[in-house]
């Protein structure tokens, strides 16, 4: 965790693009709320196949505009490099500065992966477009991405990403502490030394949390389950339980030196407001070792 230790801590939410006007109000009451807190950057999903390029690009220059960094994922699946290039150009013309590159899924039904099929490739050809102007996320796994044939194929593929001009990374949501402080090791023996930030699911509907886990690979403890299961449909108590597990959390990556925190919010401000009050993230304790 040594060379975690060494960057400027950052934080930041995640959003994903609405659907519908009531949606558009919602997540606008949410960035609202969320940008007392003065985080580094909000950032927005892209759908599977580029399937909210617009609504996400339509977002990301609305929310950007009003005053706090905001970035957008942009995956490559189901893409041409004219249309990746098309949309990196509008995000520079609008004053983007970050974006978060990634492979994305590929839809059901969708014929072919696209021109580019993996993320790697993705940054080199942002950086082939665009040069060192964008300041590029990449995701890590720190319980290995579900597709990975093995752990170590996972780790190669995330140094690909990082040799091909990756400046810093957000990790899919883990509950175990231990899977983000051994990844970070074998990084550091492998010589990568980028910020890898911890992301942070709140804990806020059961059901949802265990669908979202199965798709992804990340792995809810079974004792953790088992209280969840234990509450039923007592929604306050699941609530208030997962908000002690998941600041805990929170202080321990902190405590060891994570670089941040990145919140996916569901377009949600509650859980992650009371998470960020807990740990006490006014600008004094923002600050890393």
């Amino acid at each position: 965790m040594e060379s975690q230790k060494q960057f400027k801590r950052r934080f930041s939410f995640e959003f994903f693009p609405p659907k519908t006007d009531k949606g558009e109000e919602k997540l606008q009451k949410t960035r609202d709320r969320l940008a007392e807190l003065n985080p580094d950057f909000f950032s927005v999903t892209f759908g599977a196949g580029g399937s909210t390029r617009d609504r996400t690009l339509e977002t990301v220059t609305r929310l950007h505009s009003q005053g706090i960094s905001t970035a957008p994922h942009l995956s490559c699946v189901g893409a041409t490099r004219e249309s990746i290039a098309e949309l990196l150009d509008l995000y520079r013309e609008n004053g983007v500065e970050r974006i978060v590159a990634l492979r994305g899924d590929m839809p059901s039904g969708m014929g072919g992966a696209g021109e580019l099929r993996y993320a790697n490739e993705l940054v080199e050809f942002i950086r082939e477009h665009s040069g060192d102007y964008f300041n590029l996320e990449v995701a890590a796994y720190p319980e290995f991405h579900p597709q990975a044939p093995t752990a170590e194929a996972d780790l190669q593929n995330f140094v690909r990403k990082v040799k091909a001009g990756a400046n810093s990374a957000i990790t899919q949501y883990f509950f175990n502490a231990d899977s983000y402080f051994y990844f970070i090791d074998r990084l550091e023996k492998m010589g990568v030394t980028i910020p890898v930030v911890p992301g942070i699911m709140p804990i806020v509907n059961y059901s949802k949390l265990v669908q979202f886990s199965d798709m992804c690979g990340a792995e809810i403890p079974r004792w953790i389950r088992k209280q969840l299961d234990a509450y039923g449909d007592d929604t306050e108590s699941i609530k208030q339980f997962g908000e002690d597990v998941v600041t805990r959390l929170c202080e321990q990556l902190l405590d060891a030196g994570a670089p941040g925190l990145h919140f996916y919010t569901l377009n949600q401000a509650n859980a992650s407001t009371h998470i960020w009050r807990n740990l006490g993230l006014d600008q004094s304790k923002r600050i890393a070792f």
